[in-house]
């Protein structure tokens, strides 16, 4: 089973638009949609969709239109109760695939609220593959809740994958983790490095700087690293060898949720049993097929192209344990 945590679920409502996005003019959205979100959410929807066993942890109370929609998808789910209504994070996508995200800050978390979440994450690790720490935090909850959380669960045995950013980003890479996966921004905040000089490199195909600086996060967490780079692929860092992929050619139309389905992509295949390029090709392959739909639309199997994902080999390889 793959589990789910998500701190800061949300309703992610999205416009598409024909035309380009002009501020301060009145425009009309061509289609409108809403879906639940957040990203451990997010994660949990592609993994069902992939028909693997997963459950998505989150707070919100009886009722709420998320838990709702959840219900609607069939999704497994199990919420901590909370005093407010989930927020809503609004997307305008344009025609041409580019997006303009809104998110809300969320619903305050008290202290009995996180702890009653911290013990709903114990009580369901027990036998997972994996549990997954993902997205923001919302109001009331310390920045260093996810490495907390992480603590107890790597001394417990189980598996642990990070997704977010920021304060809570740098505070989880702290420590012990199985899996992380930043951006190109994110790896440079994390290690030191300079995300210029990364972004230039990228922009000349030069992974070295985006390979050096996995390399020294490796080190720090003790575990793999899964840094995302867009259009551009994603490299894997693994403490048994690095690999680079990059993705079919798509029609880009929404990169929400996009990130998301790539750690689910990876997750998917590793839970099967695949090597690390595989998981890499499949976490590639994952993170295309949700770029080209619309809104947060999780890829299933039948939208992937895995034929079309490169992997290539940048130093000794091995299967990933």
């Amino acid at each position: 089973m793959i589990l789910t945590v998500t701190a800061n679920p949300s309703v992610d409502r999205t416009l598409e638009l024909a035309t380009p996005l002009r501020r301060g003019e009145v425009q009309r959205a061509g289609v409108v949609r809403a879906q639940p979100g957040g990203k451990g959410v997010n994660v949990a929807r592609t993994v069902a969709a992939a028909g693997l066993v997963t459950r998505a942890l989150l707070p919100a109370r009886a009722g709420d239109p998320l838990l709702a929609a959840l219900d609607d998808l069939g999704l497994p789910y199990d919420a901590v109760p909370v005093d407010g209504e989930v927020r809503s994070n609004v997307t305008i996508a344009e025609s041409d695939g580019t997006t303009t995200k809104i998110n809300a800050p969320g619903v305050t978390l008290a202290p009995a609220q996180l702890e009653a979440l911290g013990t709903l994450i114990r009580s369901h690790a027990n036998g997972a593959d994996w549990v997954t720490l993902c997205g923001s935090l919302p109001p009331g909850v310390p920045d260093d809740w996810y490495r907390t959380v992480a603590d107890a669960l790597v001394t417990a045995g189980c598996r642990v994958a990070v997704d977010t950013s920021g304060a809570p980003l740098r505070a989880a890479a702290a420590g012990r983790v199985d899996l992380i996966k930043p951006n190109e921004d994110e790896l440079a905040e994390l290690t030191g490095a300079d995300a210029d000089e990364l972004r230039e490199s990228l922009s000349h195909n030069d992974l070295r700087p985006v390979v050096t600086a996995s390399r020294v996060l490796v080190e720090q967490i003790g575990g793999s690293v899964l840094a995302t780079l867009g259009a551009r692929g994603a490299v894997l860092v693994t403490p048994a060898g690095t690999w680079c992929a990059t993705p079919p050619p798509i029609v880009p139309r929404s990169t929400v949720g996009a990130g998301d389905s790539s750690l689910a992509g990876f997750l998917i295949a590793q839970t099967r049993g695949a090597s690390a390029p595989e998981c890499l090709r499949s976490a590639v392959a994952y993170g295309s097929a949700a770029a080209a739909l619309a809104g947060t639309a999780s890829p299933t199997p039948d939208h992937l192209d895995l034929s079309g994902v490169s992997v290539t080999e940048l130093s000794g390889a091995a299967p990933m344990n």
